[in-house]
């Protein structure tokens, strides 16, 4: 193929095509997957790095690219797009449980009242919610797992090449997965607290029968809000090995997708 003229010689124009057609797909899971997602991470950055991931992969992935037609690189732009999009949306449906846990929190505690919204999250979220949230996403940062995860991710370019198509259906099939762990694993790290907020209102509807006289309802939101700040702490606790043990199953969900829409995708 003919290349573009650069200080060092031709670029052949299907390594330039399988630069571009990497760092799209690296693009669209870069907008979604944590803590990749946050606005805290300048767009600029996000295209930079997109680009970088792409550089070392694009000499392999040169064989791939799809014929030096407009309609044709139109197409595979799409198709690259919504296979980044796909794979960061789940990574991001996986760590969204410990906020869902964070909330459920607020719901049960009180807490709900006092939600704002945060900037950062591009949600409206009370105080365990961006607790929980925040702390995602420091420990995802400081353990290194973002490293795994993307890691993770880079393996999608070897089970999906850029000449395939990931199956709508797989993608259907992996979200209704994730969106069940999301629900089971948000419960597992909020249950302990909420059981115990949901017996001090079985409490405090009994001592509303035994004692009339007293203003039940006045007393529930400074009782609940003790007991959820006075027991906050255990659940608190767990999220290093939640968020450790959501790693690999953010990566382990992603591979998984790749290459059920690569068993199920044809080339292009």
């Amino acid at each position: 193929m003919q290349g573009l003229q650069s200080a060092t010689g031709p670029v052949p124009v299907d390594l330039l095509l399988a630069m571009l057609l990497a760092s799209v797909r690296a693009a669209g899971w870069l907008m979604l997957a944590p803590p990749f997602n946050s606005r805290a991470v300048n767009a600029r950055v996000k295209a930079m790095l997109s680009v970088s991931l792409a550089l070392p992969l694009a000499v392999r992935l040169r064989d791939q690219v799809p014929p030096v037609e407009p309609a044709a690189i139109i197409t595979a732009v799409v198709q690259q797009a919504f296979i980044g999009i796909a794979l960061g949306a789940l990574c991001a449906l996986v760590f969204a449980a410990v906020q869902a846990a964070g909330d459920l929190l607020d719901l049960f505690g009180g807490f709900q009242l006092a939600s704002a919204y945060d900037p950062l999250m591009q949600s409206q979220t009370a105080i365990f919610g961006k607790l929980y949230g925040w702390t995602s996403s420091a420990l995802l940062v400081f353990s290194g797992g973002h490293l795994i995860i993307l890691a993770g991710f880079l393996r999608s370019y070897d089970v999906v090449g850029l000449d395939a198509v990931m199956s709508p259906a797989v993608v259907a099939g992996a979200f209704t997965q994730g969106i069940g762990q999301l629900m089971l694993a948000a419960l597992q790290i909020a249950a302990p607290l909420v059981a115990v907020l949901f017996i001090t209102d079985i409490g405090l509807g009994l001592l509303s029968r035994v004692a009339p006289a007293l203003n039940v309802f006045a007393m529930s939101f400074p009782l609940k809000i003790i007991v959820t700040l006075t027991l906050g702490g255990f659940a608190y606790a767990m999220l290093p090995d939640v968020v450790t043990e959501m790693i690999g199953v953010a990566r382990d969900l992603v591979v998984r997708a790749a290459a059920g829409g690569s068993a199920l995708g044809g080339g292009s």
